[in-house]
C-alpha cells in the first residue's frame, strides 16, 4: 500500500503491531483553545457557573479521557499511563488547555494528550453553554512528543487566541 502504519497491504485499516518495539519512556504535551464570551469567562473566574467549577471539572474530565483514550479511538492502543496532568488557564478571550501525558511503553502517547485536551475543552463547553452557546474550540495540536523511534518533535509558536 502506501506506506501508512495503520492499513494492511489490502488497503484495510489493522491495528499496528507493537510487540517488537522497546518500552521507554514516551512523553506528549498537546494544547487546544476555547473562546469564551466575557460575561461566562467571568462566571468560570468566579465559580459561579451553576453547574460547578469548571476549570477543576474539565481537568478530571482530561484525566479520565486521556486513560480511555483506546476506547474511543479505534486503532489506538491502550496504554499504561504513568503520568497525565491537564492545566486550564483562563486567558484573555478564553481558556487555554494543556495536556502532559507520560507512558514507558512501546508507542507514544499523543493520541492520549489530544484526547485529553479534546475532553476538557468539551467539558467547559458543557458547563458553560448556558451562558454562551458561541463558545469555540479551536487550535488543538500536538505541542511536542519525546521518545520513541520517530524521534523528538516540537511545534512553533502557538497561535494567538
Amino acid at each position: 500500500m502506501s506506506g501508512l502504519t495503520h492499513l494492511d497491504d489490502s488497503g484495510s485499516a489493522r491495528m499496528v503491531d507493537i510487540s517488537a518495539k522497546t518500552a521507554t519512556r514516551r512523553e506528549a504535551v498537546a494544547e487546544g483553545f476555547i473562546y469564551v464570551g466575557a460575561e461566562a469567562l467571568a462566571a468560570i473566574a468566579a465559580q459561579a457557573v451553576k453547574k460547578g467549577d469548571v476549570l477543576a471539572t474539565a481537568r478530571i474530565a482530561g484525566i479520565m479521557a486521556a486513560k480511555r483514550t483506546a476506547d474511543i479511538i479505534p486503532l489506538c492502543h491502550p496504554l499504561p499511563i504513568d503520568a497525565v496532568s491537564v492545566d486550564l488557564t483562563l486567558e484573555s478571550g478564553g481558556i487555554r488547555a494543556v495536556a502532559a501525558v507520560i507512558t514507558t511503553h512501546g508507542t507514544g502517547v499523543e493520541m492520549e494528550a489530544l484526547t485529553a485536551v479534546s475532553a476538557a475543552l468539551l467539558t467547559v463547553y458543557d458547563m458553560a453553554k448556558a451562558l454562551d452557546r458561541a463558545m469555540r474550540i479551536d487550535g488543538i495540536r500536538l505541542l511536542k512528543k519525546t521518545g520513541g523511534r520517530s524521534g523528538d518533535y516540537s511545534a512553533g509558536a502557538p497561535p494567538a487566541p
